[in-house]
């Protein structure tokens, strides 16, 4: 008989696991994937591209309801798990129901953050997340209405992109020096502020917002500074928090998210977790990317192969606002480190390769990223590069030509 597995979440964390299980174990276990969501699986990444009518809602879409059926999967979305018993191996569902599991993942992901400051429940505030919060920001926008997005990372970026390209008067608002400070060297965010500001994206950086203005409705912002922004919706796009409610109130440890081993086991015997809501050596990823690694050897795992997850290496690879951007590792470079630089800012490309002690330690990539993968690999591998070292930085089919 098969071992009930029930999976809490239905995002892509989720969908990836089951993915790589049913590739290697399929029939192992009886699957069952909860989650809270009324639709299937989908790609977050492409909710900007939504929101900006260059695709449809069934381009999102992660994987088919066939697909599952056709693993034998219980796929239960629409209806929220509310409890886990670990004691007694049972999950409760919002309905009432209750499953069984001998083997438990939790992949909650996570939640958008808001603002501490007067104003931001008043209607007219929203958050850039989820496909509800596409839909609501679709529903409330229109050409020529006055938005002012706060949070300059990706998502906020991301928002603003899709707005601008509905037709609306965009403001975005950021409290750091520099858009994508995480992801991208000063060079290359001073890069990606032109291109956006050249879609008629109005950008503020070290702009901190004191209050949301207005009475019955959002009118607009009010910086520490004093400045004075009108908008006629406002959207907060300033980062995540993991979702580990369920978890904690099951006696589960947690932290910033939910306390993960290198087998990717919580502190409760057979109750894993993946994805946004996983803490792993004291860290949260909150990226795809990492997400997909876990979701892969936490699948090899439960199958009998002996794998452990020894953290990821932090990388982006992805789309902004229609430009291609990149980085991994240690980007910023430091003491002990050598840079390459390339840079063209006409066509619109720049590369920043950092080297410490012979090694590939970081890269950040603008505009042209075709070699993303080989030098994130470099940096994960640490393999020497000295012997292409005077190719390195014009790619890989130059460098192993050599």
């Amino acid at each position: 008989m098969s071992e009930p597995l029930v999976v809490i979440g239905n995002g892509m964390a989720a969908a990836r696991f089951v993915s790589e299980l049913a590739e290697i174990a399929l029939g192992r276990y009886a699957v069952a994937v909860i989650g809270e969501e009324p639709q299937l699986a989908y790609n977050r990444v492409l909710l900007s591209s939504l929101l900006a009518q260059e695709i449809s809602p069934a381009d999102i879409e992660l994987k088919s309801a066939n697909w599952w059926r056709e693993r034998g999967v219980t796929l239960r979305y629409g209806c929220a798990a509310t409890a886990i018993d670990r004691l007694k191996r049972i999950v409760t569902l919002a309905d009432g129901r209750e499953l069984r599991f001998s083997k438990l993942v939790i992949a909650t992901g996570s939640r958008a953050m808001k603002l501490d400051v007067p104003g931001m429940n008043l209607p007219g505030v929203l958050t850039f997340r989820d496909l509800a919060d596409v839909d609501a920001i679709a529903a409330s926008a229109s050409p020529g209405m006055r938005v002012a997005v706060i949070g300059g990372g990706l998502l906020g970026i991301e928002a603003a992109y899709g707005l601008a390209r509905r037709g609306a008067a965009v403001t975005l608002v950021h409290l750091m020096d520099r858009l994508m400070e995480r992801q991208l060297d000063p060079q290359a965010s001073q890069m990606l502020k032109r291109a956006i500001e050249a879609k008629g994206v109005r950008v503020f950086l070290n702009a901190e917002t004191r209050r949301i203005a207005g009475e019955q409705r959002a009118a607009g912002i009010e910086l520490a500074d004093g400045t004075s922004i009108a908008a006629d919706l406002i959207v907060v796009a300033i980062g995540i928090r993991p979702n580990i409610e369920l978890a904690e109130k099951a006696g589960i440890i947690t932290d910033r998210g939910i306390a993960v081993n290198d087998r990717l086991e919580t502190s409760a015997q057979g109750i894993f977790a993946i994805g946004e809501c996983a803490q792993h050596a004291g860290y949260c990823y909150g990226l795809v990317e990492p997400a997909y690694e876990q979701a892969r050897i936490l699948a090899r795992h439960l199958a009998g192969i002996r794998e452990r997850y020894q953290g990821s290496v932090l990388s982006t690879n992805l789309k902004v606002s229609g430009v291609s951007v990149f980085s991994a590792g240690n980007f910023l470079g430091g003491a002990g480190c050598e840079e390459i630089v390339l840079s063209d800012p006409g066509f619109g490309t720049y590369k920043k390769l950092v080297i410490e002690r012979g090694r590939l330690a970081g890269a950040v990539l603008y505009g042209d990223t075709t070699d993303a993968l080989w030098y994130r690999d470099l940096i994960r591998t640490g393999e020497p590069v000295q012997p292409f070292r005077g190719d390195l930085a014009f790619g890989r089919a130059v460098a192993m030509a050599a």
